[in-house]
């Protein structure tokens, strides 16, 4: 069980009735711990780290499970392959080589919301909840939610798996401490988290199956119209999955062998995106690897962290050296709220703050490779060009909304979903803007790129193709919509 105090810990499980088969009683996962810790830190707390910061107020992005009854009350939830969407469930589909004796590895993590709450006594000696308090040595302690890692390792026979679907639970226990502060006190407060995997496998050739991975959320939320802060309490945040083992070799989803590209194109992922975790046997056929990492991030097979990275910033989709600039800027005070703020955020403080000169000119760049590109153009993936899909086109395209056909050039009011809408797109709610393009994803759905009227910088993002994405039916048309494509 993780610790009661403080930030947490890291609780572990085997699956009901499992030991942990002798031989593998060492962590398959080590090559790609970095990364993985990184995709379960993502967007934790976001600079510039203060209580106060808006984007600090709706946390929570990728990869988070909720109970059904709460993500259902407004209907079903539409799949998609990566986890920015709240969900009640993530399924990892993938093929493996494996042999008939091999056994599956199955690591399940995610965070478990924390709250924290700073609390002072009354003149009647009782405590009351407050915002902020000082401790005795001078500390300032900010009321804030936070979040502690859970992991739960399981493992099956595949000769098992085959028999039929194995289920596990990876539930997080509850848990109360209090760190008492001379002033006052804080306590942290987790509530009950429960969940459960299940694993399948079909045999589809010799030596070669398909996996199935699905984890759900099997809390009932006491309320199903909820706001989402409350409902987060019995949520898995940031849930990802690690699959391994001796004997196992996982075929990658983007660059498989030429013999299996149409088989794995049959594997079917919701909310999550599977890649290869470790180095691995690449060739011209494709590529294969002992470790997969099933994220609700999209990654490229073999991800890493840049050896120039210094630390954690919980922002792995930023540039390290423009957070830490920007965190040098801070003013004292805006670091002293954000050391109050959350113990993660003052460690990122203490390190900017410490950083020596070399470090910091590490994360001005560096050349991975300087192999010439001898690919013609028309050799490139055809994505990278306008007209590369056949029939696609995002300038000519239209969609139809509300009978009006919208493609570029379409005035459009944004309605972004209440419930599982990308944090940013929820402060864009009512705001009028502009069509830039129609873009069909690799997973069939058809989202449209704006820019927003009241932007002083729109002119520039459209210079650049940095848009504003939103599914059709989050689009309310103004004026007669776009001329359809001939």
């Amino acid at each position: 069980m993780a610790d009661t105090g403080g930030e947490g810990g890291t609780a572990c499980a085997a699956a009901p009735g499992q030991d942990i088969p002798e031989g593998l009683s060492g962590d398959p996962f080590t090559q790609v711990g970095a990364v993985a810790d990184a995709v379960l830190y993502e967007g934790y707390l976001l600079y510039p780290y203060r209580r106060s910061s808006a984007k600090n107020r709706v946390r929570w992005q990728f990869g988070v499970l909720l109970p059904r009854t709460w993500v259902e009350a407004d209907g079903p939830v539409a799949e998609g392959i990566s986890g920015s969407a709240d969900s009640w469930y993530q399924r990892t589909e993938c093929l493996v080589r494996a042999a008939p004796d091999a056994v599956l590895r199955v690591r399940v993590r995610y965070l478990q919301l924390q709250r924290k709450q700073v609390e002072a006594p009354g003149e009647d000696g009782q405590y009351r909840p407050v915002e902020s308090l000082r401790g005795d040595d001078g500390t300032a302690h900010l009321s804030f939610d936070e979040a502690v890692p859970y992991e739960a390792d399981l493992a099956w026979p595949l000769a098992e798996l085959l028999r039929g679907p194995c289920t596990a639970e990876v539930s997080a226990p509850p848990a109360v401490g209090t760190e008492e502060l001379g002033a006052g006190r804080v306590v942290r407060r987790r509530e009950h988290v429960r969940a459960h995997t299940t694993v399948a496998a079909e045999k589809l050739g010799d030596g070669l199956y398909r996996l199935c991975v699905r984890t759900e959320n099997a809390c009932e939320a006491p309320d199903a119209r909820a706001p989402r802060a409350e409902a987060l309490r019995q949520a898995l945040l940031a849930a990802h999955t690690l699959l391994g083992g001796e004997g196992l070799e996982f075929v990658s989803q983007t660059d498989p062998p030429a013999a299996l590209r149409d088989r794995a194109r049959g594997c079917r992922n919701a909310f999550t995106f599977p890649v290869l975790g470790a180095p691995a046997e690449e060739s011209a056929d494709g590529a294969t690897g002992p470790v997969l990492l099933s994220a609700p991030i999209i990654l490229p097979d073999h991800p890493q962290v840049a050896p120039e990275s210094p630390g954690d910033l919980h922002d792995a989709a930023e540039i390290d050296e423009i957070l830490t600039l920007r965190t040098m800027l801070l003013t004292d005070e805006e670091k002293a709220e954000a050391r109050a703020t959350d113990p993660r955020a003052a460690r990122i403080l203490d390190r900017v703050d410490t950083m020596p000169p070399e470090v910091f000119a590490n994360l001005h760049g560096a050349i991975r490779s300087l192999a010439p590109v001898t690919e013609a153009p028309e050799a490139r993936p055809a994505w990278w060009q306008e007209g590369g899909d056949a029939g696609l086109s995002p300038t000519t395209d239209t969609v139809a909304v509300d009978g009006v056909p919208l493609g570029t050039g379409s005035r459009v009011r944004l309605n972004p979903r209440l419930r599982g809408a990308d944090a940013q797109d929820m402060f864009l709610v009512g705001r009028t803007a502009e069509v830039a393009g129609v873009f069909h994803d690799v997973d069939g759905s058809v989202h449209l790129a704006v820019t927003v009227d009241d932007d002083p910088a729109a002119e520039l993002h459209g210079w650049y193709g940095r848009f504003h994405y939103f599914r059709p039916d989050e689009l309310e048309p103004l004026g007669g919509g776009a001329e359809p494509r001939p």
